[in-house]
């Protein structure tokens, strides 16, 4: 699903997908279009992965 804004997790980049799991706004980088999740529910989902976490984030 494309969708327009800012990304709701670097709140920077364009969002481009809406998270299946939350709604959230996703930017390319923030989103795994192979699950459907943006970066904070794929962790959640498998909390092993730290790949994608934005440290700075916060």
């Amino acid at each position: 699903m494309s969708v327009s804004g800012l990304c709701q997790i670097c709140e920077s980049r364009p969002a481009q997908e809406r998270c299946d799991n939350c709604g959230t706004m996703a930017c390319e980088q923030h989103y795994e279009r192979g699950l459907g999740l943006c970066a904070d529910c794929a962790a959640q989902a498998d909390p092993g992965r730290r790949d994608d976490v934005d440290v700075n984030r916060f």
